[in-house]
């Protein structure tokens, strides 16, 4: 009698293919973080368990100053970039703290590809690829079985951001102001399998 657990790998690609993976880029500002936030709130309305990290501004007197990361299943949040962390990783005007994007935001996206219903990543940008433990999770997500929703810079030259641009299993859509408010729809269909 053939042992269940063996599995086609032929049948384990066409499985792995069908697993969503979109990617949401746009212009700086434009709004990619607070469509992913409208989309990880539907998917928890219908009762999916997302895990893994966003960013979170930092805004002091009216400007914007840095950025927390924020596991998103356990809340944990420190911060990763500010104008005032002296550090030898700089990207525009912020200092970056690596270590913290190690401590909270990988271990969140390894967490959530154990753990998760649905891998959420913001953003793979110009300052969370300078870490070598950010970039492995962050292939270590794309090649899970679990579907991934992520946020992604859109001009940056950076390989990993190139690699997943060349992927065939991810869907790439951009955030403007025309379709800002019908995309996450869009994109919940998509996480349903339906074909759009």
């Amino acid at each position: 009698m053939p042992d269940e657990n063996i599995t086609d790998p032929d049948q384990e690609e066409a499985i792995a293919s069908e697993v969503p993976k979109i990617g949401i880029t746009g212009l700086p500002n434009s709004g990619k973080t607070q469509l992913l936030l409208k989309i990880i709130e539907m998917l928890e309305t219908e009762g999916k368990v997302v895990g893994g990290m966003i960013t979170e501004v930092i805004i002091f007197r009216n400007r914007k100053v840095g950025f927390y990361v924020v596991d998103w299943m356990t809340k944990k949040k420190r911060k990763f970039a500010h104008a005032n962390i002296e550090s030898t990783v700089h990207v525009e005007e912020y200092g970056v703290d690596m270590r913290a994007l190690d401590a909270v935001g990988v271990k969140a996206i390894r967490n959530a590809i154990k753990s998760a219903d649905v891998i959420i990543i913001d953003e793979v940008g110009k300052m969370e690829v300078e870490s070598p433990g950010f970039v492995a999770a962050v292939n270590e997500a794309m090649d899970s079985d679990k579907p991934l929703i992520m946020t992604l810079h859109k001009k940056s030259r950076n390989p990993l951001l190139q690699d997943i641009r060349r992927r065939d299993d991810l869907r790439i859509l951009e955030v403007t102001p025309v379709n800002r408010n019908l995309l996450p729809y869009k994109i919940m269909g998509l996480m349903r399998g339906e074909v759009l």
